[in-house]
């Protein structure tokens, strides 16, 4: 952007474009806020040239012997932020004991929404919960929701939402017969991946509800998913088409068929004949189990 004409149509349509290209995809406040101004050093208040000498009956201060600066020179510490959390181990073991003492999906949601350990809470508009029938037989879970799932506050409503539900139907299945979750409950900011640690965090509460929904058959979208809940470092391009199993607290072996993610099929639709063979793996197992 030139300096001579900073607010030219071109101008704007570049500098947008390399917001968008960063993954800066909607405003978080109504007006511009100028970081600058808010860094910028607070004045200080110099003492007078010429000081009057102290009185007698009073001593005069001396600087503390433990610090050679002058306080007034020392700026005042930022005050810390009460909403975005740290994720740190106490965090993650709070999310623990809050999965674990969930009866029931309509607590563990409630958990959820009162859990304040996990900073990507403070940048989502909603909590992504789930979509679905809970009494299915088939439990399909992704890795975090994207801009119009935190919108929505549903998973897979977007483009990959609609690439799913007609690779739902292929099967003979919809979202009245399937149950849809993620990892991650809430979006990251600029669809960035999550950090391990805050995996770590939300781990507890997506294994809670698994165990709590109880499928007979689990579906991993994509391979955070796969990695996450099936303890495994392996690609997602090995791992598909494979069934593993995913084991709950209580011992519960769950089969699971890693499968890829529907966004990356819309990027490589020459996988698409993949994630069939999967799928129709998964309808081969519900008809066994029937």
């Amino acid at each position: 952007m030139t300096a001579a004409s900073p607010n030219s149509p071109t101008d704007i349509a570049d500098i947008l474009a390399f917001y968008a290209s960063a993954g800066v995809d909607e405003a978080l406040e109504d007006a511009p806020v100028n970081r600058f101004a808010e860094a910028a050093p607070r004045p200080v208040e110099r003492a007078p040239a010429a000081a009057a000498p102290p009185r007698e009956d009073k001593a005069p201060e001396r600087p503390a012997a433990s610090s050679g600066l002058d306080a007034s020179r020392v700026p005042d510490a930022p005050a810390r932020s009460s909403v975005a959390a740290v994720p740190d181990e106490a965090q993650a073991a709070l999310a623990r004991q809050l999965a674990t003492t969930a009866t029931t999906l309509d607590q563990l949601r409630q958990h959820m929404a009162a859990f304040d350990g996990c900073n990507l809470k403070a940048t989502a508009k909603n909590l992504v919960f789930a979509d679905g029938n809970p009494e299915a037989a088939v439990m399909l879970v992704g890795e975090a929701p994207g801009r119009d799932e935190d919108i929505e506050g549903l998973p897979f409503v977007g483009r990959s939402g609609r690439l799913l539900d007609r690779m739902l139907a292929a099967i003979g299945l919809d979202r009245s017969s399937v149950y849809i979750a993620n990892v991650i409950p809430w979006r990251p900011p600029g669809n960035r991946t999550p950090t391990p640690h805050e995996t770590e965090i939300c781990r507890p509460f997506i294994e809670r509800q698994i165990e709590l929904v109880n499928p007979k058959v689990l579906v991993n979208l994509g391979g955070p998913s796969a990695k996450t809940l099936l303890n495994t470092s392996e690609g997602i391009l090995r791992l598909r088409g494979n069934w593993r199993a995913h084991t709950t607290a209580s011992g519960i072996a769950i089969p699971a068929m890693p499968t890829l993610h529907p966004a990356y099929l819309l990027r490589t639709p020459a996988h698409k004949k993949l994630a069939w063979r999967d799928f129709l793996e998964v309808k081969a197992r519900l008809r066994a189990l029937s």
